[in-house]
């Protein structure tokens, strides 16, 4: 299969709106099997096309790959050429991994004011949302146009009854401390690529403290972002919406370079602020 081929491929999946990635060899170095422009489609069902390598090389790009078809982030992979990936040339290749046709998914455990406006403002920039809430009054299918699912669930029992994959984003905006506390503890049983949580940092505090006195690794609590968005000074729900998803699309960008969790980013709030921000609460 020559490049034509898989163009119209391509072509063929994106004006169908199904999802795949496009990796290209965009520097070599030693000896490889391929060189520079080298390419591979990858279908969202795990069949691909043309080629990147063989072997070792093509199994770890389509592993990569299947990052990038979970949260729609374009991902450069450096790959040195072992005999582990069946060569024993020692060259080195780097594999740049874009997204077609993909919509990275976005849960958010909340339907208040915040889960609502950021449903929105997630869904304009290409995102994918789901919404669950345990409040029969708010979980009301078409309540929040933008979402594609909304869930009445109970919140202990979420990541039970919804698939989470490795790239799957997931935001905590619930009417308590207390919820989100029980939503943050399932999240990190599951792979998501990143969980956020609406709060202050003294929330910050208790909940780090509260998941290390129940025997969570430091390793695990730091997969928890809180307060999530940029530093923006965000007050209303719609610019604390907007700077949650000016943050996904800054990792986005960066091709997944740098975490959505950098401190430097975060959107700070006062020390002694409430353990809730009030405007998650609905």
């Amino acid at each position: 299969m020559n490049d034509l081929d898989i163009y119209r491929e391509l072509i063929r999946l994106a004006e169908a709106g199904i999802p795949a990635v496009l990796a290209t060899i965009v520097e070599t170095s030693g000896s490889s099997p391929r060189k520079a422009g080298a390419k591979l489609l990858v279908r969202e069902d795990g069949t691909s096309c043309g080629s990147v390598g063989g072997g070792g090389v093509e199994q770890e790009t389509i592993a990569a790959a299947r990052l990038v078809l979970g949260d729609g982030m374009p991902r450069t992979v450096p790959i040195t050429l072992t005999e582990q990936h069946g060569h024993l040339c020692g060259g080195r290749v780097v594999v740049y991994l874009e997204p077609v046709a993909i919509r990275p998914r976005l849960i958010i455990a909340g339907a208040g004011h915040v889960g609502a406006a950021l449903a929105r403002t997630a869904q304009q920039a290409g995102y994918r949302v789901t919404v669950a809430d345990d409040r029969a009054d708010f979980a009301v299918t078409g309540r929040i146009p933008a979402a594609e699912e909304t869930l009445l669930v109970d919140y202990g029992a979420l990541f039970g009854s919804l698939p989470v994959a490795d790239g799957t984003i997931i935001v905590i905006a619930t009417a308590s401390a207390e919820k989100d506390f029980i939503v943050a503890r399932g999240a990190l049983g599951t792979p998501a690529a990143f969980i956020g949580l609406i709060g202050s940092s003294r929330k910050r505090e208790v909940l780090r403290r509260t998941l290390a006195e129940e025997g969570y690794p430091a390793r695990e609590i730091d997969r928890i972002t809180i307060p999530v968005g940029l530093a923006i000074g965000a007050e209303t729900p719609e610019e604390i919406a907007i700077s949650i998803v000016a943050q996904l699309i800054e990792r986005r960008k960066a091709h997944g370079a740098a975490g959505i969790g950098d401190p430097a980013r975060r959107r700070q709030l006062a020390a002694d602020g409430d353990l809730q921000a009030t405007a998650a609460a609905g």
